[in-house]
């Protein structure tokens, strides 16, 4: 059963643990407003484990600099933990990621299923 989350007013969602990832699926704006917070519930989570972590951002409306920034962060502390952070994304999401040329770096997806493949 998913664990809801209430990170902001403009960002909420829910976590799943399975057994070798969590799946947080996200909805709202990704902003310097809700990035704080994102960035300390999700940096708690890939501390407490399992490492891997799946990002669904396909409900997504915005990210901007500071929501980039915080992803950039949290890939390399997944990576610091040995897990890792894939982001399944949205047109909108793979547009600002592409701009600042983080598409390398940052793990993008179309699906879940592709994500969750992608550990195995």
């Amino acid at each position: 059963m998913p664990e809801q989350l209430n990170l902001t007013v403009s960002l909420r969602g829910s976590r799943e643990i399975k057994d070798k990832y969590q799946l947080f699926r996200l909805t709202g704006l990704l902003d310097a407003f809700s990035e704080p917070t994102f960035r300390k519930v999700i940096g708690n989570s890939i501390d407490q484990g399992p490492k891997n972590i799946i990002l669904d951002l396909s409900q997504i409306d915005f990210v901007d600099s500071s929501g980039l920034g915080a992803l950039v962060q949290l890939a390399k502390q997944a990576q610091n933990a040995e897990g890792s952070l894939q982001i399944v994304t949205n047109p909108r999401v793979t547009q600002t990621v592409k701009l600042v040329r983080l598409e390398k770096f940052l793990s993008l997806q179309s699906s879940v299923d592709a994500a969750v493949e992608k550990l195995q």
